[in-house]
């Protein structure tokens, strides 16, 4: 009898220090907390292998236990997060993980734009300081122009300036790293992809057809090798000209050397927003012997390698263009009477 005692007596005490063993143990393990500080991330879905690499790039260092913890609490959904400054223990951390989800929001950015224009709607969109937002994205510039692409952005609804210019300059930075891996099999030197987005926002200005964007290149390049003049209206089209109709006199009248009617070579900086497309057009142009383009009565462009087929094509444009306008007129006059 008093050897079962002894033996149950035993079997409890160890129970117990069991008991106590794993209470330190989750103790210790809580009281290694994570970092206290302000981070917003994204997760591309809700797989917990997921969750924890994207904690750890955003210095939140998880051990092989969280990954079992993890399975325990409510799941995290696909989406923004925007997680507080606070001190918390770690299993309190994981355990409110998924209420630090937040609403996002799709914003457009277009091909075409300058950066005070984008800056604007962007400021609009977002409900944000343009003059704050405007020095987080000269902050972290490249160029004067072209350093976010064209295309859909997801954005946490709520995100302050800084937030919202890193992801959209990390998200475009991730495109160009794609471009150069994928395009280009080798990084392209700043310098060299300053010209290459100047050419590429050249094109953007000429045209938004992507089947025409490389043959538009090859008269770009095509006239550069050639020692000519670009003589290109898109290249009028910057600043707070961006979306001003080039006339005559404009072209007379400016003497930056964004006017290649007057100056040999390309713009200084590139004129405004451009498309991965445009890009790509620019580094991998068609190959042909065109030196000419002009618009067609479908609005697309012909091209020429000659002056003299340059010249049908414009007479060709001009007799469209003066019958619909000849056209309008008659309209109005039979409105009138």
């Amino acid at each position: 009898m008093k050897r079962f005692i002894k033996k149950k007596y035993r079997l409890l005490v160890f129970s117990i220090e069991v008991s106590i063993f794993i209470v330190v143990l989750f103790l210790a393990y809580n009281a290694v907390s994570f970092p206290s500080k302000k981070t917003t991330f994204y997760l591309k879905d809700s797989n917990i292998s997921t969750l924890i690499h994207t904690l750890n790039e955003k210095g939140y260092h998880t051990y092989a236990v969280d990954a079992f913890i993890l399975q325990l609490m409510p799941k995290v959904k696909k989406g923004w997060y925007q997680l507080e400054a606070k001190k918390q223990g770690r299993f309190q951390f994981l355990h409110t993980l998924h209420t630090y989800h937040v609403p996002s929001i799709n914003i457009k950015i277009y091909a075409g734009e300058t950066t005070q224009q984008l800056i604007a709607r962007l400021a609009n969109d977002m409900k944000l300081n343009p003059k704050i937002l405007l020095a987080y994205y000269k902050k972290k510039s490249n160029y004067k122009e072209a350093n976010i692409f064209s295309g859909y952005y997801n954005l946490p609804r709520h995100a302050d300036e800084n937030t919202t210019i890193t992801i959209l300059f990390d998200a475009s930075n991730k495109i160009l790293e794609n471009f150069q891996a994928n395009f280009c099999h080798t990084k392209i030197p700043k310098k060299d992809m300053k010209i290459f987005l100047t050419v590429a926002s050249i094109i953007q200005k000429e045209s938004n057809a992507i089947h025409e964007m490389p043959l538009i290149a090859s008269v770009i390049y095509n006239r550069l090798l050639k020692g000519m003049k670009l003589q290109m209206d898109g290249t009028l089209n910057y600043g707070k000209y961006s979306h001003t109709i080039v006339t005559p006199e404009r072209i007379k009248n400016d003497t930056s050397t964004y006017n290649t009617y007057k100056y040999k070579g390309i713009p200084p900086h590139p004129l405004s927003t451009v498309s991965i497309e445009a890009l790509q057009a620019a580094y991998h142009p068609a190959q042909t012997d065109y030196l000419f383009f002009m618009l067609d009565k479908n609005g697309s462009h012909n091209f020429s390698k000659t002056y003299k087929e340059h010249l049908v094509n414009i007479r060709a444009f001009r007799a469209k263009d003066n019958k619909k306008k000849a056209n309008n007129t008659s309209k109005s006059l039979k409105l009138s009477l």
